[in-house]
């Protein structure tokens, strides 16, 4: 029988669960290549072949997805699935006609073929963008459910940069963990706050092998999403966190909207900094595709050990990069926190942008006045500090979930911004996951 042979498009987290839930072992299929976009330095790699499975002794190439259409043509590919998030409908189908005018038939996978199931019971939180408020959703769920005396153990989605193999399953229990693994700025903002929190947090590559490692020690897991994917496990209930500040992407995202039909619980978060009108047309939108979910509103209470320095100084403020990159967001709660506060200006830090970070602000036009702390390998966190240490700034403002300080030397003062998830009135969260896990 004649394999269809397959490209995966993906950025190093859907494409690789798509292929090792469904491709891995399938007969039927031949994946020639995968492609890749979004992230750096991930592309001219191989999936190796102590991941891919016996039919793949070689391993399978990971391309850049500019290549795409030659691929095509010239490996005469059947089939392409794409498999990465947070972009929008447009430009799905743009890939789709792309893929479909040269002959190949272009597939979304959904949740029947690709979803988990664990033998614990489990808790999933995605979103409609990235930056929505997630995490901190996630971090509030694990903490009620650990208040309801049950072990907790978080599983991230996924954010393999680096030696694809020694990242097959990850266990990040404190911040040794972090440098055993060479984690980047991004896995930092996500499993830090987790570990400040007591919660024991997994990640990786095979997301079968890791749910399997969580479930020997906990009572109950918590997926902890990333982008607006949705979830690689089956779920006993799924939060989903909308944001009023992008009001009506929920319905032009993908896959977005699929993570708002699916839900049992909507967060529409940042109610606190949002105009009504927009609460209003978020709420709105998610109740016509999902009128079953219950919806939460919540805010994100801004926490610093002294706001009044921040008041007539010259500020840089540095942001979570997803957010601000592919999330499209152009601010963030640092850059809001310097408008409460009385900052005496934002100072924009593109001209002190160097190397990649510079690069990062041409590719990504929309981003405001805020440096995102980039930092998906050693010389990019490098270009960081480098490009916060040029700033002509009295003071640096810190709106990422980590400490910066113990990645990059930064030479001036420096306010970090604190924010955790408030729910307002009832529904509550702890209601729902006591009425439902107590």
């Amino acid at each position: 029988m004649k394999k269809i042979r397959t490209i995966i498009m993906g950025a190093a987290g859907r494409d690789f669960h798509n292929f090792n839930t469904y491709y891995r072992g399938n007969e039927k299929y031949e994946v020639v290549a995968f492609t890749a976009t979004q992230i750096p330095n991930i592309e001219d790699r191989k999936y190796p072949a102590e991941l891919a499975g016996e039919l793949y002794p070689a391993g399978i190439p990971i391309l850049p997805e500019e290549q795409l259409a030659t691929l095509i043509k010239e490996e005469r590919i059947d089939e392409v699935v794409f498999a990465y998030s947070d972009v929008t409908y447009a430009h799905v189908m743009h890939q789709a006609a792309l893929v479909n005018a040269l002959g190949a038939d272009f597939r979304l996978l959904g949740t029947r073929e690709t979803q988990i199931k664990s033998t614990k019971p489990l808790v999933s939180v995605c979103a409609v963008r990235t930056g929505a408020g997630k995490s901190q959703t996630s971090r509030r769920v694990a903490s009620i459910l650990q208040g309801m005396g049950l072990k907790v153990v978080a599983i991230r989605h996924p954010m393999p940069y680096g030696d694809l193999v020694k990242q097959k399953v990850q266990r990040f229990a404190d911040y040794s963990d972090l440098d055993k693994h060479e984690c980047t700025i991004e896995e930092r903002e996500e499993y830090e706050p987790h570990i400040d929190n007591g919660t024991v947090v997994y990640a990786g590559v095979d997301y079968e092998a890791i749910l399997r490692e969580a479930e020997k020690e906990a009572d109950i897991i918590v997926w902890d999403g990333g982008n607006n994917d949705f979830s690689f496990y089956a779920s006993d209930m799924l939060i989903v966190v909308a944001d009023p500040h992008r009001a009506g992407h929920e319905l032009k995202h993908y896959p977005s909207e699929t993570n708002a039909r699916l839900a049992d619980v909507f967060v529409i978060n940042k109610v606190d900094t949002a105009d009504l009108e927009d609460v209003i047309t978020v709420r709105h939108n998610l109740n016509k595709i999902n009128p079953k979910a219950v919806v939460v509103e919540g805010a994100i209470p801004m926490l610093l050990d002294d706001p009044e320095v921040i008041r007539n100084k010259r500020v840089l403020v540095v942001e979570d990069g997803p957010t601000h990159t592919h999330g499209d967001m152009p601010f963030g709660e640092g850059y809001i926190t310097a408008l409460r506060f009385g900052a005496a200006e934002i100072v924009d830090p593109r001209p002190y942008a160097v190397g990649s970070i510079r690069e990062t602000f041409e590719k990504f036009p929309s981003i405001g006045r805020v440096l995102p702390a980039m930092g998906y390998g050693g010389q990019m966190v490098r270009d960081l500090e480098a490009t916060v240490n040029a700033a002509d700034v009295d003071l640096v403002i810190s709106g990422t979930p980590i400490d910066l300080n113990r990645v990059i030397k930064i030479n001036k003062p420096m306010i970090r911004v604190h924010y955790e998830l408030q729910e307002i009135g009832e529904p509550s969260l702890t209601t729902l996951l006591k009425k439902k896990f107590g």
